[in-house]
Protein backbone atom coordinates (compact mmCIF):
# COMPACT_ATOMS: atom_id res chain seq x y z
CA UNK A 1 0.00 0.00 0.00
CA UNK A 2 1.66 3.20 -1.02
CA UNK A 3 2.03 5.95 1.82
CA UNK A 4 0.06 9.24 2.18
CA UNK A 5 1.61 12.22 0.35
CA UNK A 6 3.17 13.92 3.54
CA UNK A 7 2.58 17.72 4.01
CA UNK A 8 5.53 19.23 6.11
CA UNK A 9 4.91 22.40 8.61
CA UNK A 10 8.11 24.37 10.00
CA UNK A 11 7.92 26.71 12.35
CA UNK A 12 11.12 28.52 11.75
CA UNK A 13 12.14 29.89 15.17
CA UNK A 14 13.84 29.20 18.21
CA UNK A 15 11.23 30.57 20.74
CA UNK A 16 8.88 28.91 22.57
CA UNK A 17 5.86 27.90 20.76
CA UNK A 18 3.24 30.76 20.43
CA UNK A 19 1.29 32.66 17.98
CA UNK A 20 2.82 31.75 15.18
CA UNK A 21 2.91 27.87 16.43
CA UNK A 22 -0.97 28.44 16.83
CA UNK A 23 -1.46 29.42 13.02
CA UNK A 24 0.37 26.67 11.96
CA UNK A 25 -1.90 24.45 13.97
CA UNK A 26 -4.99 26.32 13.02
CA UNK A 27 -3.89 25.65 9.26
CA UNK A 28 -2.56 22.00 10.12
CA UNK A 29 -6.19 21.00 11.52
CA UNK A 30 -8.16 23.03 8.34
CA UNK A 31 -5.89 20.69 6.45
CA UNK A 32 -6.97 17.55 8.44
CA UNK A 33 -10.88 17.80 8.92
CA UNK A 34 -10.73 18.94 4.62
CA UNK A 35 -8.52 16.05 3.22
CA UNK A 36 -8.17 12.89 4.68
CA UNK A 37 -5.61 11.64 2.06
CA UNK A 38 -2.78 13.79 3.21
CA UNK A 39 -0.72 13.48 6.64
CA UNK A 40 0.46 16.46 8.34
CA UNK A 41 4.14 16.65 9.83
CA UNK A 42 4.69 19.90 12.33
CA UNK A 43 8.23 20.39 13.07
CA UNK A 44 8.72 23.40 15.80
CA UNK A 45 12.21 24.20 15.90
CA UNK A 46 12.04 24.94 19.27
CA UNK A 47 11.62 21.63 19.82
CA UNK A 48 13.79 20.10 17.41
CA UNK A 49 17.63 20.89 18.10
CA UNK A 50 19.97 22.01 15.11
CA UNK A 51 23.72 21.22 14.67
CA UNK A 52 25.09 24.23 13.70
CA UNK A 53 26.43 24.55 9.79
CA UNK A 54 29.80 24.23 9.23
CA UNK A 55 29.98 22.65 5.99
CA UNK A 56 31.10 18.91 7.01
CA UNK A 57 29.19 15.96 5.21
CA UNK A 58 25.10 15.52 6.14
CA UNK A 59 25.82 12.10 7.24
CA UNK A 60 28.59 13.43 9.64
CA UNK A 61 26.06 15.64 11.40
CA UNK A 62 23.73 14.49 14.70
CA UNK A 63 20.83 12.05 14.58
CA UNK A 64 18.11 15.37 15.30
CA UNK A 65 19.60 17.32 12.39
CA UNK A 66 19.31 14.57 10.18
CA UNK A 67 16.10 12.99 11.00
CA UNK A 68 14.94 16.87 10.18
CA UNK A 69 16.61 17.12 6.93
CA UNK A 70 15.05 13.83 6.63
CA UNK A 71 11.56 15.00 7.16
CA UNK A 72 12.29 17.80 4.49
CA UNK A 73 13.47 15.46 1.73
CA UNK A 74 10.45 12.75 2.59
CA UNK A 75 7.65 15.61 2.34
CA UNK A 76 5.36 16.25 -0.88
CA UNK A 77 4.75 19.88 0.09
CA UNK A 78 6.15 22.16 2.58
CA UNK A 79 4.42 25.17 4.50
CA UNK A 80 6.70 27.38 6.09
CA UNK A 81 6.07 29.34 8.81
CA UNK A 82 8.65 31.90 10.08
CA UNK A 83 8.67 35.12 11.98
CA UNK A 84 10.06 38.38 10.90
CA UNK A 85 13.26 38.87 13.01
CA UNK A 86 15.08 42.52 12.32
CA UNK A 87 14.38 42.33 8.72
CA UNK A 88 14.43 38.99 7.91
CA UNK A 89 13.23 35.13 8.82
CA UNK A 90 15.55 34.04 11.93
CA UNK A 91 19.06 32.37 11.42
CA UNK A 92 17.83 29.02 13.57
CA UNK A 93 15.61 28.59 10.34
CA UNK A 94 18.32 29.90 8.23
CA UNK A 95 21.03 27.45 9.36
CA UNK A 96 18.59 24.26 8.39
CA UNK A 97 18.58 25.62 4.89
CA UNK A 98 22.63 25.76 4.92
CA UNK A 99 22.18 21.86 5.63
CA UNK A 100 19.71 21.08 3.59
CA UNK A 101 20.65 19.24 0.05
CA UNK A 102 19.35 20.77 -2.88
CA UNK A 103 17.09 17.72 -3.92
CA UNK A 104 15.38 17.99 -0.27
CA UNK A 105 13.18 21.25 -2.06
CA UNK A 106 13.81 21.18 -5.86
CA UNK A 107 10.54 21.05 -7.84
CA UNK A 108 8.83 20.55 -4.50
CA UNK A 109 5.71 22.90 -3.71
CA UNK A 110 7.00 25.41 -0.53
CA UNK A 111 4.17 27.85 1.31
CA UNK A 112 5.31 30.99 3.27
CA UNK A 113 3.76 31.87 6.03
CA UNK A 114 5.14 34.96 7.80
CA UNK A 115 4.23 36.76 11.03
CA UNK A 116 5.29 40.08 12.30
CA UNK A 117 5.09 42.94 14.89
CA UNK A 118 3.04 45.14 12.49
CA UNK A 119 2.32 45.32 8.71
CA UNK A 120 5.13 47.59 7.96
CA UNK A 121 7.50 44.19 7.75
CA UNK A 122 5.04 42.34 5.37
CA UNK A 123 7.69 42.20 2.24
CA UNK A 124 11.00 40.81 4.76
CA UNK A 125 10.48 37.42 4.57
CA UNK A 126 8.80 36.82 1.86
CA UNK A 127 10.79 38.40 -0.49
CA UNK A 128 14.18 36.74 1.40
CA UNK A 129 12.50 33.91 1.93
CA UNK A 130 11.39 33.53 -1.56
CA UNK A 131 15.25 34.12 -2.97
CA UNK A 132 16.41 31.49 -0.89
CA UNK A 133 14.09 29.06 -1.92
CA UNK A 134 14.49 29.78 -5.69
CA UNK A 135 17.64 28.73 -5.12
CA UNK A 136 16.96 25.50 -4.47
CA UNK A 137 14.64 25.22 -7.02
CA UNK A 138 11.52 24.92 -4.63
CA UNK A 139 7.93 25.38 -6.63
CA UNK A 140 7.07 28.63 -4.11
CA UNK A 141 3.21 29.44 -4.11
CA UNK A 142 2.61 32.52 -5.95
CA UNK A 143 1.47 34.56 -2.93
CA UNK A 144 2.03 34.13 0.90
CA UNK A 145 0.04 34.62 4.14
CA UNK A 146 1.58 37.41 6.37
CA UNK A 147 0.02 37.85 10.27
CA UNK A 148 0.32 40.13 12.80
CA UNK A 149 -0.58 39.99 16.48
CA UNK A 150 -3.86 41.99 15.66
CA UNK A 151 -4.96 38.51 14.27
CA UNK A 152 -5.06 36.96 17.74
CA UNK A 153 -6.76 36.91 20.56
CA UNK A 154 -5.91 35.21 23.98
CA UNK A 155 -3.00 33.56 22.07
CA UNK A 156 -5.13 31.88 19.20
CA UNK A 157 -5.81 32.87 15.84
CA UNK A 158 -9.23 34.48 15.60
CA UNK A 159 -8.77 36.89 12.58
CA UNK A 160 -11.45 35.22 10.04
CA UNK A 161 -9.34 37.01 7.22
CA UNK A 162 -6.19 34.94 8.27
CA UNK A 163 -7.70 32.11 8.58
CA UNK A 164 -9.39 32.31 4.76
CA UNK A 165 -5.37 33.22 3.31
CA UNK A 166 -4.13 29.77 5.24
CA UNK A 167 -6.62 27.76 4.05
CA UNK A 168 -6.22 28.83 0.40
CA UNK A 169 -2.49 28.80 1.05
CA UNK A 170 -2.65 24.92 2.13
CA UNK A 171 -5.19 24.74 -0.11
CA UNK A 172 -3.10 25.65 -3.08
CA UNK A 173 -0.03 23.47 -1.48
CA UNK A 174 -2.19 20.24 -1.41
CA UNK A 175 -3.20 21.05 -5.52
CA UNK A 176 0.40 21.04 -6.50
CA UNK A 177 1.32 18.17 -4.31
CA UNK A 178 -1.09 16.01 -6.33
CA UNK A 179 -1.01 17.45 -9.30
CA UNK A 180 2.82 17.66 -10.03
CA UNK A 181 5.36 15.10 -10.23
CA UNK A 182 8.76 17.23 -8.81
CA UNK A 183 10.90 15.12 -10.78
CA UNK A 184 9.70 16.56 -13.78
CA UNK A 185 9.92 20.04 -12.96
CA UNK A 186 13.42 21.45 -14.63
CA UNK A 187 16.16 21.95 -15.44
CA UNK A 188 18.03 21.17 -12.11
CA UNK A 189 18.50 24.13 -9.65
CA UNK A 190 21.72 26.28 -10.62
CA UNK A 191 22.97 25.35 -7.18
CA UNK A 192 22.49 21.47 -8.03
CA UNK A 193 24.88 21.95 -10.58
CA UNK A 194 27.45 24.06 -9.31
CA UNK A 195 27.44 22.73 -5.53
Amino acid sequence: MAEMPRLLMVIGAATPPGRLAAATAAAADAVRSASGDVEVDIMNLADTPIDTCDGRALERYGPETRRAVDRIAVAGAVLIAAPVYRASFPGVFKNLLDIVPVGALQGKPVGIVAMGGSTHHYLAVDSQLRQVLGWFGALVTPTSVYLTGADFQDGRLAAEAARQDLTALTDTLLVLLRRLDPAMLGPTPLAGKFT
